[in-house]
């Protein structure tokens, strides 16, 4: 199976509707037998520009039920591998999904950015406990406190690309991946994905719960109302006025 984000006027930006149609084809998928594998990519140029803003303040989030939290549930535990292709920017979540995939290929032209905190919010698919694990503290810290962008070799060094290939040829690159993964035998490849994650699975868990609850508490907050409004107007957000 591929789901593919298709916005191009957008940046390949996600609603609701696309977090619910996505979360929705990862139950199909882990129902169907003939599927054995899911390849998530986007375009040429652009992978996702993160959540729609704009989609975001009109549908925010509620509770785990809400379509954003069904879809990340749905990848941390979703039993058959996970394989992504990314070429150009891959944003907030765009970045914190790939944590849940089994084999990621980046393209040069990707570029990988967490700005939670830039927008007043903080991190959310258990990438505060999934990132320091892989690239370490520090560089945990860099991406997720400073926002700041690192490159598809950057991320291949840092562990959580699998390598880095032509912008063209990216997604059939991914795809022949997914392809080897799916001609082998289901039961190993869950198995093995199993215990791959069964020590981290019930800390995943919980510090995804954790999050959720902050980032629905940090999104009514005014410092996100002042990163958001700014956002939209295309200005410079003022924090200084908040303690």
């Amino acid at each position: 199976m591929q789901i593919a984000f298709d916005r191009p006027d957008k940046k390949n930006a996600i609603t609701a509707d696309m977090y619910a149609a996505m979360a929705d084809a990862l139950v199909q998928a882990t129902a169907d037998t003939a599927v054995r594998s899911v390849l998530f990519h986007g375009s040429e140029q652009v992978f996702t520009a993160g959540n729609d803003l704009q989609d975001f303040l009109a549908n925010p989030p509620q509770g785990e039920a809400s379509p954003v939290f069904r879809f990340l549930h749905g990848i941390s535990r979703f039993a058959k591998p996970l394989v992504a292709a990314v070429n150009g920017p891959a944003v907030g979540v765009g970045t914190t999904m790939l944590l849940h995939c089994d084999l990621v290929y980046a393209g040069e032209s990707a570029r990988f950015s967490t700005p939670f905190a830039q927008l007043g919010l903080c991190p959310e698919a258990a990438s505060s406990l999934l990132l320091p694990g892989i690239v370490g503290l520090q560089r945990a810290a860099q991406m997720l406190l400073l926002g700041e962008m690192v490159g598809a070799r950057q991320a291949c060094e840092m562990g959580f690309v699998n390598a880095v290939v032509a912008d063209g040829d990216t997604i059939s690159h991914a795809l022949s991946k997914a392809r080897i993964l799916a001609s082998l035998p289901a039961s190993s490849m869950r198995a093995t994905k199993q215990l791959l994650r069964a020590g981290q699975q019930q800390a995943i868990d919980a510090q995804m719960t954790a999050e959720g609850q902050l980032f629905r508490q940090m999104l009514s907050s005014p410092e996100a109302r002042e990163a958001f409004t700014a956002f939209l107007e295309k200005r410079k957000p003022d924090f200084s006025r908040f303690s």
